[in-house]
């Protein structure tokens, strides 16, 4: 279980005077997966590193080898969208371990 902070789309707050996006953030399921993958190896990770395990974290998660919780709901497409705010907590599951619970 990796802690994640979510940023603030300030760009959208302004762009759209409404404080919504201040309070929820709208971010692409890949986008939280590499904040976690570079918070789970440390900012001291070599950078070659960071992206292999980023490509092939990504990779299983679009062949259905992963699943992806954010904050308690399951995603299976790194392309999906999660509404976040604050910190999120993610967590990864085998696809195989989620058909026998």
């Amino acid at each position: 279980m990796l802690r994640v902070a979510v940023p603030i789309d300030v760009s959208a707050v302004a762009r759209t005077a409404s404080v919504a996006f201040a309070l929820a953030t709208p971010l692409r399921v890949c986008d939280l997966v590499t904040a976690a993958v570079a918070q789970a190896l440390g900012a001291r990770a070599p950078q070659d590193k960071r992206d292999r395990v980023l490509r092939s974290t990504l990779a299983g998660l679009r062949e259905g080898l992963y699943a992806v919780e954010i904050d308690g709901r399951r995603y299976f497409d790194p392309e999906d969208i999660a509404v976040c705010s604050g910190t999120v907590t993610v967590r990864f599951f085998l696809r195989r371990t989620l058909r026998a619970a």
